[in-house]
């Protein structure tokens, strides 16, 4: 049966899965980055959660809504409240923040590439899903898990260098 999913599966999906996965990749080894460019990617990627909230929200979208809302909201606080991971620093004479690798990166554009997956998949097979809020909720409430940890990292590193008590940044 997954090989019979799988050969329904138009090319690019396989295109945008590699490149997600070298882009979460990169991301496990130290590295900097621009400011901007982080917070880009985290409202980037909120983006594609709730463009993704919008296409299955078919049986009570504002409840589906809301659910996505409130779990981007709640995680977001929740994340941005915790303490920087160590190695994060910010040069503020060039607007770069240090990161330390991490796994967790990989981990969340992999968790937002197979639940739109995953969610295409089941609708393609039983579509009358799409108007049971049983399907629609946890599906778009899991949108909101990744939302709100996106951006309640970036959260907390805009805070970072808007303080400009700013880590030494180290060569990485």
């Amino acid at each position: 049966m997954p090989t019979q999913v799988l050969s329904h599966v138009p090319a690019w999906v396989f295109v945008v899965f590699l490149v997600l996965l070298v882009l979460g990749l990169r991301q496990m080894r130290p590295h900097r980055m621009p400011l901007q460019r982080v917070l880009l990617l985290a409202f980037a990627w909120a983006g594609v959660s709730l463009y993704s909230v919008t296409r299955i929200a078919v049986a009570q979208p504002l409840l589906v809504l809301g659910a996505w809302v409130l779990t981007t909201a709640s995680l977001a606080t929740l994340t941005a409240l915790r303490p920087l991971p160590a190695g994060v620093g910010y040069d503020p004479e060039t607007d770069r923040l240090s990161l330390p690798g991490s796994p967790l990166s990989l981990l969340l554009v992999m968790g937002v590439f197979f639940t739109k997956f995953a969610a295409g998949v089941v609708l393609a097979r039983a579509p009358e899903l799409a108007q049971q809020v049983s399907f629609e909720l946890p599906v778009n409430a899991l949108y909101g898990c990744f939302s709100g940890l996106f951006l309640g990292r970036a959260l907390r590193l805009w805070r970072l260098a808007a303080s400009h008590e700013a880590h030494p940044v180290q060569a990485v």
